[in-house]
């Protein structure tokens, strides 16, 4: 095998990798935020565990985070929670970065 044919197959491998933790990581964000928001929503113990699992299972439908929106804010809007749209992508935001940092320690 060629020198080449190593460097392709090492790049194949990094982007697969880095793919498969990418969406590790956006499970982990989601969990993390449907559970801040179960709290929110007056959520608490397996209630709280399967509304975040509905969450990530929202996060499914396309790349990003909007099919999530799309899931919560019904019932942030029900709730008549003062929770914008721009405080949803702050807290994924934070959630993702927390998820990141919990993979790279091996969590």
């Amino acid at each position: 095998m060629s020198s080449f044919d190593n460097r392709k197959d090492a790049f194949e491998g990094k982007y697969a990798h880095d793919q498969e933790m990418m969406f590790k990581a956006e499970a982990r964000a989601c969990k993390l935020f449907g559970l801040w928001l179960a709290a929110q929503l007056g959520l608490s113990g397996k209630d709280a565990e399967t509304y975040a699992k509905e969450v990530v299972s929202a996060n499914i439908d396309e790349p990003g985070f909007e099919d999530v929106k799309r899931k919560v804010m019904p019932d942030i809007e029900a709730k008549k929670l003062n929770i914008s749209g721009h405080m949803i992508d702050t807290q994924m935001e934070k959630f993702m970065a927390e998820a990141k940092a919990q993979l790279m320690a091996g969590k």
